[in-house]
């Protein structure tokens, strides 16, 4: 069995191919959402390799990073008749798992009076790229939807990892005796 070439030079003229062999551009909306999902999962990529995480997480961002490759499939799969009603390998269950965890997170945290700034340790600051990655891969796949059908636990589970990110921030930064910081609006 002979190598492929990591370059094909097919998308040299600002195309590529969805799964299937359609080519569009590579500006297309679903370009984008899947594109965006796959920024995610590198950016959740930088956050597993900072050392001590807790082992809750780590768990949980395994299953993410699977799941968000399910995701990028099936927004990258051409549904023309909307046949394909829901996405493999991703259910209500994995919505649940998510917020099962924010909810162990966030009862170790102090309430929130106020907006929080991203930052603090480094695991806070990488938990926040996280979390604005996922709200922009929920704005692209909801203008995709407003194009064509897409399964609504796809929005919930971006929508909820999103969550589970900011309450992880807030917990990597409590944790860490790292005072969390506050949007001053007189500042």
């Amino acid at each position: 069995m002979t190598k492929s070439k990591v370059y094909t030079t097919t998308g040299d003229n600002g195309a590529t191919s969805l799964v299937g062999g359609v080519r569009v551009k590579k500006t297309d909306i679903r370009i984008e959402a899947y594109g965006s999902i796959d920024e995610l999962n590198a950016n959740i990529g930088v956050l597993l390799a900072i050392p001590c995480l807790q082992p809750a997480a780590v768990d949980l961002l395994h299953q993410v990073q699977n799941r968000l490759f399910s995701i990028g499939a099936y927004l990258a799969t051409p549904n023309p008749d909307n046949a394909i009603t829901r996405c493999a390998g991703l259910s209500a269950e994995n919505v649940e798992a998510i917020e099962n965890v924010i909810d162990h997170f966030d009862a170790q945290l102090p309430p929130l009076n106020n907006f929080v700034l991203p930052g603090g340790t480094h695991r806070a600051a990488v938990c926040h790229v996280c979390r604005t990655m996922c709200r922009r891969c929920e704005r692209r796949i909801v203008a995709l939807a407003d194009q064509i059908y897409v399964d609504p636990n796809v929005l919930r589970y971006i929508n909820r990892l999103s969550d589970f990110f900011f309450v992880f921030a807030r917990f990597n930064n409590v944790d860490n005796q790292t005072d969390e910081l506050f949007w001053d609006k007189n500042n």
